[in-house]
């Protein structure tokens, strides 16, 4: 990864490649920054970086026999931690058991979500964390003495999902680490990091990408030919991610519009009995797929809550959310918009707990006809 592949985030490239030619590598760094900013590009580039041979004024040169590994992502010292899933080939699974997979994900754009991770490796209805036994395999890889390069790197991606004694574990190795070590942790949600790791790594908050950028990179896309990005750009609100989605709408989220759309059409006519069905359906599709839903609705809700109060400015919506809202956002108001979000974030929760899915979406929609009507 090139730091001239990274959209916008120029400052913080500027600052990377200063510290770096000026030899001030902090040896635990945390990219922080929401879902689509590139933070997981900016450590792959930044680790390219720090290992080119024949480092250029402002990036790596692309040619050296470590760029030309790290291009496949199969550098002797780099090594990755990410989130897995248990399944019947992998009872104690760690990241190196889906190293194929990852490199193909990766290479295939760095800009992914959990959500699209969990998807490709198969999740079924397990979550994906990052379990206890994977301390060991850090501790072993990092004690290993480096093949080529001057610095071991350790990118952890998400490690806010980091099992309590793992996270105990990395704590120890970021506060004696091994000579030329560096850790690089990629995280969307920081604040869920325990205390003691946040204080001793450096942080870097990753911004979502400026909108006139975010235009100009989508304007390079054969998709993009027709289609008007700078309201696509608005509507992603400075996630990459999103903004590919909107360019080529997926059928997750158009799976998930339609039933938000029956859930707040059911819960209006107290149809109870088309209520349990839905519930049902709901229960059986995997709890990353649940949460996925689950996150959707809440921003929908609050969305329309915006659009009930007539500032078109605010609102971030696609041409098929607004035309349900057009109708549906009366009922979202100030009396109920709050108890609304409590329920369905309390649900997003339960889930994530491994809580019975239908018990927590048969709870949730009863107590959404009791509010929707307020």
């Amino acid at each position: 990864m090139f730091f001239r592949d990274i959209i916008g985030q120029s400052a913080i490239k500027k600052r990377f490649i200063q510290t770096i030619n000026e030899s001030r590598i902090s040896h635990a760094q945390l990219y922080a920054g929401p879902e689509g900013s590139g933070n997981l590009a900016l450590a792959l580039a930044y680790a390219q970086y720090v290992s080119c041979t024949n480092k250029q004024a402002d990036d790596s040169c692309g040619s050296c026999p470590s760029c030309k590994k790290y291009a496949r992502l199969a550098h002797p010292d780099l090594h990755f931690v990410y989130p897995v899933v248990k399944s019947p080939k992998f009872k104690d699974p760690v990241s190196t058991d889906y190293i194929e997979e990852w490199r193909k994900m990766i290479l295939n754009g760095a800009y992914f979500s959990q959500e699209d991770w969990f998807n490709f490796i198969g999740t079924d209805n397990a979550q994906g964390m990052i379990y206890t036994q994977e301390s060991d395999e850090i501790i072993r890889k990092l004690n290993l003495k480096s093949y080529e390069s001057e610095y071991k790197v350790m990118i952890i991606w998400m490690p806010e999902k980091m099992h309590q004694s793992c996270s105990n574990k990395l704590l120890k190795m970021i506060e004696e680490p091994p000579s030329k070590t560096l850790f690089i942790l990629v995280s969307e949600n920081e604040e869920q990091l325990i205390s003691t790791i946040r204080s001793r790594c450096q942080l870097t908050k990753v911004p979502a990408i400026d909108e006139h950028e975010l235009v100009e990179r989508l304007n390079e896309l054969p998709d993009a030919e027709g289609k008007n990005t700078t309201r696509i750009a608005h509507l992603s609100r400075g996630n990459y991610r999103k903004a590919l989605q909107l360019l080529n709408p997926e059928n997750q989220d158009r799976y998930n519009l339609e039933k938000f759309k029956e859930l707040m059409r059911l819960t209006y006519g107290r149809k109870f009995l088309d209520l349990f069905s839905w519930v049902t359906e709901l229960s059986n599709i995997g709890r990353e797929r649940q949460k996925s839903f689950l996150q959707y609705t809440l921003g929908q809700v609050r969305e329309n809550f915006i659009n009930n109060l007539n500032n078109p400015q605010l609102v971030y919506m696609d041409e098929e959310e607004q035309a349900f809202s057009s109708r549906f956002s009366p009922f979202i108001n100030e009396r109920n918009i709050m108890p609304i979000t409590e329920e369905i974030e309390r649900s997003i929760l339960h889930i994530s707990m491994n809580g019975n899915p239908k018990i927590i979406f048969t709870d949730m929609a009863l107590r959404i006809v009791k509010l929707i009507r307020k």
